[in-house]
């Protein structure tokens, strides 16, 4: 296993770091059954699977227990702790799948935060695996060192650099999200899956609003770490009656680093 201090160095300098076996066979065989689900029931939502985003579940807490867990799971989460500090919270948390014999969204050159503050990180994202990452099934290509540039690499100068993130089932791969990325097409009969975090500083507005999205859900034994994450206590006071709780009972209560 790699050390945290590795793992910042790798990404401080090649702008992503890949750590093995991360997490056990159990948990990432209920991760994927959870995100199948979760795929079926979003295709549902957009009548059929001809839209663009087909495998990306936009939200993946909304779909099952496993996913808010592995918000508080430290094997995953200690690294953004350390990089962001311990009130980071969720920007996005979507999937990262591939179908079968097909490219989607993610094939395009690009980056996953618009903002680049030279000797500052506001976010910090993570893939992990469900499933083994290979060439055949689309694993993506990463630009070492390209998340210290603003614009986009040349296409060819892009194709003929980047690094194949490859890798068992259960690995992680840490990403600083100005790093210039593609995903690539699966060749297989199998999807390939993972999910993926884009977490922020807790000043910052989420993508989506995921404790409003979150309101129908029961949460009955959801750890507050958990809770943390997905932003519940980052939330702006709604009233004046809000904002003038005592601290502990107020909606943002929490570290900000």
């Amino acid at each position: 296993m790699k050390s945290d201090t590795e793992l910042i160095a790798e990404l401080d300098r090649e702008g992503f770091s890949v750590a093995p076996d991360v997490l056990d066979a159990a948990t990432v065989t209920q991760l994927r059954a959870d995100l199948e689900r979760a795929i079926d029931q979003e295709a549902t939502y957009h009548g059929g699977t001809d839209y663009g985003d087909y495998g990306m579940v936009l939200v993946c807490c909304m779909y099952g227990r496993s996913f808010i867990d592995l918000l508080a799971d430290e094997r995953v989460m200690g690294l953004f702790n350390r990089v962001l500090g311990e009130g980071c919270i969720l920007y996005a948390y979507t999937s990262s799948s591939m179908p079968p014999g097909r490219t989607n969204y993610s094939n395009r050159i690009h980056v996953d935060c618009p903002r680049l503050i030279p000797g500052y990180r506001t976010n910090m994202g993570a893939m992990v695996l469900l499933d083994d990452f290979t060439e055949e099934n689309g694993a993506p290509l990463m630009l070492a060192g390209s998340h210290r540039q603003f614009d986009a690499p040349a296409r060819e100068d892009f194709f003929a650099r980047a690094t194949r993130i490859t890798a068992p089932a259960g690995s992680v791969c840490y990403m600083d999200p100005r790093v210039w990325h593609s995903g690539r097409s699966n060749r297989t009969s199998r999807w390939r899956h993972a999910v993926t975090f884009n977490m922020c500083r807790p000043y910052m507005k989420q993508r989506i609003d995921i404790p409003r999205i979150m309101a129908g859900i029961d949460l009955t034994g959801v750890s507050e770490k958990a809770l943390q994450k997905m932003g519940f206590l980052a939330q702006v006071p709604a009233s004046l009656d809000e904002y003038y709780l005592p601290p502990e009972q107020r909606k943002f209560r929490q570290k900000t680093e």
